[in-house]
Parts: C-alpha cells; structure tokens; sequence
C-alpha cells in the first residue's frame, strides 16, 4: 500500500470546522488564502507520496546504524532529507527575518499531519528541529538567533533537545549535567539519552539544546539553564569551525521508528564541550517549554498521521481480500463487507477524522493568540492552546494505538507477519504516548493545572462553544440526532469537570487516579464536538446545493458512526472518574 494525503478531507476541515478565513484575516497572513493552502498541502502530498512514504519500510527494516561514534541513516533518508530541506518545509512557520515563510499554524500542522503519516521516523528531524528554532528565537539573544537560526530553518543544520539522562527521566529535578562558566562560554559535562536525531548524516553541524546546572544553582528545578551546545563550533564568519567535546556513544534498539536514531550523547569526555547560555540562567526549564509545547503537539499530530496510515493500509486490504460469506449479500465480496470489519474500519476512520479535526482547531487556536491584535484575545485563545494540547498529545497518541491494532486485527493472521505491513505502524505508534511526557503526565497536566488550578475557566469557555454546536445540529433534522448524542457526551464532560473541582483540593491523589479516564473523556467529547461541527457544514452545504453532495454525505455519516459506537464511551468514562478515590484506597490495599 502507498500513502495519498487526504487532502480533500483536510481541506474541508481548515475551511468548514477550524476557521480558516478567520486565521488568515488575521495581521501578518495577508497574503494566506485557500488556494494557497490548497496548493502547498497538495505540494506536500506529492512529496509525501512519491519520496517519503517509499521509505517508510526502509527505515523501518534496515534502520540506522552506528559505528565510531557516527550514524548512518537508512538507504535513501539522506537524499530524502536533502529534498525536503530544498523545498523550504522546515521553514513554512518560521519568521521571515531568519528565512523562514512566515507561514500560520493552521497550515503547518497538517503539514506535520502528512509527513508523519508518509514516515513518522524521517519526520522527527524535522520536529525536533522546529522546536529547537521556536527555544532559540523566543528565549536566546539577537546574536545567538543570527548565528543559529538561518540555517537551521534553511535545514543547513539540525537541531535537538537534551532533558533526559539514565538518573533522571520525567524528575528533571534529579538532573546532574553541569556547565561551567569559562569566558563568554561555558564547559558542559554530562551523559543525555533518548536523543532524536542526536547524530546522524543528514547535515553537516547539529545544533544541541542541552539542560544543565550551573555550580550555584538552586536545587531542584529552579536551577536548571538551557545551553546551546553545538556539534561543531562556529565561527565568528558563521563557517563550522572546530569539532565541540559531544559525541554520539550508542544508538537504542527500539521496538518502532527504527528509521530515527536514538541516541546516547556525551559531553566534556575530554574537558567539557563549549555550550551558550540561552537567555537567563536558572531559566531553563521555562524555556524548555516552550519546545516542548511544540513537541507535544507535535507528537500528537504523529498519532493522526500514523492513525490515518493505518486506516489506509488496512482498508486498502479489506477491500482486496475475498474470504467467507458475507451475511446478506450475493456473490464473493471482500472482508470490508463483513459486519464487524466494517466495524473495525468505521472506529479507525472516525476516530482519525476527529483527531485531525481537533488537531487543526488547536491550530487556528495557537494562530489567534500569537497574531491577534487585541491582548484580551491573544490570551483567550492562548488558554484555550494550553487546555488542548495536552488533550492532543495524549488522547490522539492513545488512539493511535488503539487504531493501528486495530488494523492489525483487520489483516487477520497476515496483520501478524511483518511483510503485510500492519504491524510496523502498531509498533511506531507504541512511543507516541510515552516521550515529551506520557499519557498520565499529560492527563495530570489537564486536571490539575489547566482544570483545577486556574477553576475550570478556559474549559468552561469550551464547553460553551459546544453547547452552541448542539444548537446548530438540533436546528436541522439531519443532524438533531448527532446534537442530541453530543448534548448527553457534553454532560458527562460538564458533570466530570465539576465533581474534579470540587474534590481535588482535598483529596488530590484520589482525583488523579482518574486523570488519564477524564482526559480520554474530554478527548472523546472534543472529537465527536469536532465531528458534528463537520456534520452540521457538510448538511448545509447539501442544502445549498454546493460540491460533493457525496463526500458531505460522508462527513455525516462518519459523524453519526461516532456518535453511535464512540460516543457513549462517556458514560463509563464518567462513572469511573468519579470513583477515583475509591479506586486508589483499593489499589493501596493490593498493592501495599
């Protein structure tokens, strides 16, 4: 099976349900509109298609390698990589002022969309890379931005971040690696691991984003700086000068991505390697952050892109392999026609159709706080960025999982056999939910921080924007069923969100038991809010008459399969966040 970007589809979601036309009427996107968009999806689907996806199983069965401290990476991801930088995709969002395009969000992510389901492995470079560009230019100096950012976003050099080391995982306070002033510079000594892309042979420098504590550094996290540690040092001319002490000393075996190298990286074996302080000292998780929060996202959109392979390569077989009878019908059909494929095959294509659309949502969000001219605005809409990521990061990467075995399971015994080509999505999708913070972090991160902390206001505006979602289904008959069905999911939300309000201050351990239900919860409700607001334009576009009178009638029933087989997982999902206390007092008493 190849991969064809669903262009169609996505096109649908920027203009009917993300609110294209109100992102690019904003200052800055003047010269945006959909027929641009239009083209460069369609650009990017072409290369997607025709370079990228073709290496996917590359990667995946021959993967990179290591050898005296270098990496090479699988046949063909080199050249793959060389294309792309050449096309100018690693700057599509980036500021003008350092080469880039200047392009909104609402385009790059769906842009991330398809590079992730052409080759997820190829695609983290470039992700991680992003989130490098967005540290330095928001937290570093003028000099430091003009040194590293051109040719970072011209995809000259690439760029990582270094958090975890082998003592210290998800507890950054735990952090050893330490810099030492010396001059205008500092002496980095430490040993990071799970690197992305920390070597390989794409570019001729790498650009490290390292975490490390200064000799008078606070404990915990309130001591930790960022430090940009380049593979080789540069010149005052921006030539590479001299190899930095920072080499690459293994790579992971991996259960998936085996296209992407892992790394273990070492700093200052022979001294110390030469890092930059990035803004502040004993800032530095602040502005890990922000890379992170791009990482996040990032991450999310690898669940729609590998959700989407998935749904792509399982239908393409279903509806090629002829076995058994199918109930009611005449004639040797394919297995797409039996009732429970067509079960399995609606669930992931649903699912990925409400994924993407909350995806774009949260782009045209992130679009609206950073280029809007009213301050108000810009921090509604941040807010609303800040609820939904870790929504997601977590709920489409768990999704994702759910979807690719899934379509393991429509392959049958072959989904079992590598050779059919189900099985390598499962397993690439397997880390989605662990690194840039796992699914109980994430979820720890939605009831705490952004429910119960800041009292439920960027969500209680949300729940009122879907409120007048159900209105706009309930006004025609068509959809006044969906509006019904989200009305009743919205409830169980609403209900959730008001019993965690009112017991985590005094029993926090017992809510956050629950947490990871109540982000599935709002996960399940936000994409089925997504799926009837897809509903209600495509039905009006029927009733005016207007496009594929066949494809709306898709968007609508794809919508109400949601909405009869997903949907009222809220009901249980409910019942058991509000059991959380219980839950734990029966979990100390089996576990202890």
């Amino acid at each position: 099976m190849t991969y064809v970007a669903p262009l169609k589809d996505m096109m649908f979601v920027l203009q009917e349900v993300a609110g294209l036309d109100e992102v690019i009427a904003l200052p800055g996107c003047e010269e945006v509109d959909a027929d641009l968009v239009s083209a460069v999806l369609e650009e990017a689907g072409r290369l997607a298609g025709e370079v990228l996806a073709p290496l996917n199983k590359v990667g995946d069965q021959q993967g990179s390698k290591w050898g005296d401290y270098k990496v090479t990476t699988a046949p063909g991801f080199k050249s793959a990589y060389q294309q792309f930088a050449e096309g100018g995709w690693i700057g599509i969002t980036c500021p003008t002022e350092y080469g880039g395009q200047g392009l909104p969000e609402i385009l790059g992510i769906p842009l991330g969309e398809v590079w992730n389901s052409a080759n997820v492995a190829f695609a983290l470079c470039p992700l991680l890379t992003a989130g490098a560009i967005t540290a330095i230019h928001s937290h570093a100096s003028a000099e430091m931005k003009a040194t590293y950012l051109p040719k970072m976003i011209s995809g000259e050099w690439t760029g990582t971040m270094n958090l975890t080391e082998p003592n210290a995982g998800t507890d950054l306070a735990a952090l050893r690696t330490k810099a030492i002033p010396e001059g205008d510079h500092y002496r980095v000594t430490g040993t990071k691991i799970f690197i992305t892309y920390g070597e390989q042979d794409y570019t001729d420098n790498i650009i490290h984003l390292v975490l490390a504590r200064l000799p008078d550094a606070p404990a915990g996290v309130k001591g930790i700086s960022m430090f940009v540690v380049p593979k080789f040092l540069v010149n005052a001319d921006g030539s590479i000068g001299a190899r930095n002490d920072v080499k690459c000393v293994s790579i992971e075996h991996k259960l998936g991505i085996h296209g992407s190298p892992t790394a273990v990286m070492a700093y200052g074996e022979d001294g110390g390697a030469i890092g930059y302080l990035v803004g502040e000292a004993n800032h530095g998780l602040e502005y890990m952050f922000t890379m992170m929060n791009h990482a996040r996202l990032g991450v999310g959109l690898q669940g729609v892109g590998l959700a989407e392979r998935a749904y792509q390569h399982a239908y393409g077989y279903a509806m090629e392999r002829i076995q058994g009878k199918v109930i009611g019908r005449e004639g040797n059909l394919p297995i797409a026609f039996h009732p429970d494929v067509r079960r399995m095959l609606m669930t992931m294509r649903s699912q990925t159709e409400a994924m993407r659309a909350l995806s774009f949502i949260t782009a045209a969000a992130m679009d609206k706080a950073e280029r809007h001219p009213d301050a108000a605005q810009c921090k509604f809409w941040q807010a609303r960025v800040d609820l939904l990521i870790p929504v997601v990061k977590a709920w489409c990467t768990e999704q994702a999982n759910e979807i690719a075995s899934l379509g393991v399971q429509v392959h049958g015994g072959m989904g079992f056999i590598e050779e059919t080509g189900a099985a390598q999505y499962f397993r690439d999708a397997r880390i989605t939910t662990i690194y840039e913070g796992t699914t109980g972090i994430q979820a720890n991160d939605l009831m705490g921080r952004k429910l119960a902390r800041d009292k439920g206001e960027a969500a209680i505006a949300l729940l009122k924007e879907m409120q007048q979602t159900v209105a706009a289904a309930m006004a025609d008959p068509v959809t006044a069923g969906l509006g019904k069905d989200l009305a009743q999911a919205l409830g169980h939300l609403q209900t959730a969100s008001e019993w965690i309000l009112h017991n985590f201050a005094t029993n926090t351990a017992g809510t956050l038991l629950s947490a990871a239900h109540y982000l599935k919860l709002f996960g399940t409700v936000a994409g089925g809010w997504a799926l009837v607001k897809s509903a209600v334009a495509a039905q009006a576009r029927l009733a005016a008459g207007e496009g594929d009178a066949g494809f709306y009638k898709q968007k609508i029933a794809t919508a109400h399969f949601y909405a009869d087989q997903v949907l009222p997982l809220t009901a249980s999902l409910l019942v058991m966040t509000q059991r959380g206390a219980s839950s734990l007092q029966a979990a100390d008493s089996a576990l202890a």
